[in-house]
């Protein structure tokens, strides 16, 4: 599996998140709404939820195994800072 795409939309609204993720793979399949997040420990990725009948938030697709997912969420946090320090740069010019 290769992640072929990945669109960065930055959120500039006060909370913890900071950006909503598109990520194509294979060439073939997208994965829209994976979320940026600020966490205690530093940036992480919340893969695409919504809210069940009893409240509860859950993952509508999400990797199956731990090296997996790292994978994508250092892929999708490579193209969030380089987004970043290209917006930085663009703005300060």
């Amino acid at each position: 599996m290769k992640i072929t795409d990945v669109r960065v939309r930055k959120v500039e609204k006060e909370g913890k998140m900071r950006a909503v993720v598109s990520i194509t793979i294979d060439d073939v399949f997208v994965v829209h709404d994976i979320k940026v997040i600020e966490g205690i420990k530093g940036l992480f990725i919340a893969m695409p939820s919504r809210k069940a009948a009893d409240g509860e938030f859950r993952d509508i697709a999400h990797p199956i195994n731990c090296e997996t997912r790292d994978m994508i969420q250092n892929i999708i946090l490579e193209a969030y800072q380089k987004e970043t320090n290209d917006t930085a740069a663009t703005t300060t010019e």
